[in-house]
């Protein structure tokens, strides 16, 4: 049974997290060996990285944030996602290259396609079968985060323009790769949200 790369994208507080875990639910009540991870953090040494980009006092250089993205993505592929792809597992995951071209190349401003280019290095080409979009306004993504908690890691604390930045970046890929991407506005209920990715899913299963 082949493998599968299924890959959730979008901006903070768009619902990454509920449907991954209603995605993974369904797909092993389908009989599927579900590997489900996230960028960054997937591995032990991607926690310290997480730790790092996202919890760190005091500035990092955009560069060095998306080198340090780049290291915790290199180290992921080739030590968890590779493998368990090769084993014919589905791997489920929060984030991945799309994330980097859209925080690091449009929010940090730092160029997609060179950040593009770094992540494709890092991982060796490798690419999702599929990417799931979920597209909320930056404005909503803030005000369901206020709601949820009150603390913010370093990109959730940035400024709105910054968030919109992230979001046309977004949509400028997805629109670039339209067989790659199915992407769902994040203001729909969680409920017909899961059932557009189930029937997106379904068709890729061997």
């Amino acid at each position: 049974m082949a493998g599968l790369f299924i890959t959730l994208e979008g901006g903070d507080g768009s619902g990454k997290t509920t449907q991954a875990g209603l995605l993974e639910a369904w797909l092993v009540e389908s009989g599927r060996s579900v590997v489900r991870t996230r960028e960054p953090g997937g591995t032990d040494l991607g926690v310290e990285l997480r730790e790092i980009v996202l919890h760190r006092r005091g500035h990092i250089a955009p560069r060095a944030e998306a080198l340090l993205y780049a290291a915790d993505r290199a180290h992921h592929v080739d030590t968890l996602v590779r493998p368990a792809l090769d084993r014919g597992d589905v791997v489920l995951q929060d984030r991945y290259i799309d994330s980097s071209v859209a925080y690091q190349g449009a929010g940090r401003v730092l160029g997609g396609d060179e950040i593009r280019t770094l992540s494709d290095w890092a991982t060796g080409g490798l690419a999702p079968d599929v990417t799931v979009l979920l597209d909320l306004d930056e404005l909503e993504g803030r005000r369901r985060l206020d709601g949820a908690r009150t603390d913010y890691d370093r990109l959730e604390s940035e400024k709105a323009e910054f968030h919109a930045r992230v979001r046309a970046a977004y949509l400028a890929i997805a629109e670039s790769e339209p067989d790659r991407f199915v992407v769902i506005d994040a203001t729909r209920p969680q409920s017909e949200i899961a059932e557009v990715i189930r029937r997106r899913v379904s068709g890729l299963l061997a």
